[in-house]
């Protein structure tokens, strides 16, 4: 498929999405600074969200409405307060993406409801993204499938009805272009239970592209799902961990993010084609394999030994494989030490 002038699928290299989240930190200028350093880490795409703490829940801190997971890095914090610290204000977006347009990058984000799809179609993005979380909105989905644009959505913690009921409901909705993510929405996610055997399961069982939205450390899950047959990878970015934010643990910095797009650009390269026998830039390393050599000066009538015939490099004699067979032969002439074994020099 064709985003802008950025095509995706299994002909190009794997699209690089860079999330911004939350990672401005509630600053403009740092948000501008993301864009700079994604788009000279070489990323294809900067990603925004879009909503606002209302849109995504009640302004209650009573019972379910704070996060009690002592394993979360959210832990005690009120949802509402917490998406106010994360949201990407609107005013923003236009600045936004506009800095990641000059930089080449394509712009565009999730919306998290209704009124977002219809802001962000005032912006002219050129492609949406479905969260994991919202993966089972189907009004949602209707709404932005229905842009006719190309909608990218992520699977965390869908069984395979709830992906079929979504995919489903795009589709009816005039989505032509789909990109399932790979995704386990865990903040961190572990190597472990990433699963990236799933992608090329997915694609063959919804009949389209999938990639993988990747909460990992480091580039190891990246760039096994594109040897498994990943077209894009999306991956939270911030200019450093180490000024904190609410998505800055498991996000990338600006070196890793450039590793990533060179890694997965070489994984990508590397996966070619079914092929056997020498490519054409090994043709020339074949004077290095081994053949059979005459080791010493033999006069005519030497039995050929163990002592003056041996397998050695370079490839120019007979193959090593027919060593034995040459064992016990007599020679036709006098042979110096050094030259190619080959059948004219036998019997007489």
């Amino acid at each position: 498929m064709q985003i802008q002038n950025r095509t995706i699928g299994p002909g190009a290299a794997p699209f690089i999405i860079a999330e911004m989240s939350g990672n401005h930190n509630q600053s403009l200028d740092r948000a501008l600074a993301i864009v700079d350093a994604a788009g000279k880490a070489g990323a294809h795409a900067l990603k925004l969200q879009t909503y606002t703490a209302d849109t995504m829940t009640l302004a209650l801190t009573s019972g379910e409405f704070t996060i009690r997971d002592e394993n979360s890095l959210w832990q005690g914090r009120n949802l509402h307060a917490l998406y106010q610290q994360a949201y990407t204000p609107w005013e923003w977006h236009a600045p936004i993406m506009q800095r990641a347009q000059e930089l080449g990058m394509i712009c565009f984000s999730t919306p998290f409801d209704e009124t977002a799809v219809d802001f962000l179609e005032s912006l002219d993005v050129p492609c949406y993204k479905i969260a994991s979380f919202e993966n089972i909105h189907l009004p949602l989905i209707r709404k932005v499938a229905a842009t006719g644009k190309p909608l990218i959505m992520s699977t965390g913690m869908a069984s395979i009805a709830e992906l079929d009921e979504a995919v489903r409901t795009a589709r009816a909705a005039g989505c032509q272009d789909l990109i399932l993510l790979k995704c386990t929405s865990t903040y961190p996610a572990t190597p472990a239970n990433t699963n990236v055997l799933t992608i090329p399961h997915m694609r063959n069982l919804f009949g389209c592209q999938v990639g993988l939205s990747d909460h990992t450390m480091g580039l190891g899950a990246s760039v096994a799902a594109v040897a498994h047959g990943a077209t894009v990878i999306e991956k939270h970015f911030t200019l450093r961990r180490a000024d904190g934010g609410v998505d800055s643990t498991f996000s990338m910095e600006p070196e890793e993010l450039a590793a990533l797009v060179v890694e997965t650009g070489r994984a990508w390269e590397s996966l070619g084609q079914v092929t056997y026998g020498p490519t054409e830039a090994e043709k020339k390393s074949l004077v290095f394999r081994r053949s059979i050599y005459i080791a010493q000066d033999i006069a005519a009538g030497t039995v050929l030994t163990q002592d003056n015939l041996r397998c050695v490099r370079p490839g120019l004699g007979l193959p090593p494989k027919y060593y034995d067979l040459l064992l016990g032969r007599k020679v036709n002439r006098d042979v110096a030490a050094g030259t190619p074994m080959n059948w004219d020099l036998l019997g007489g």
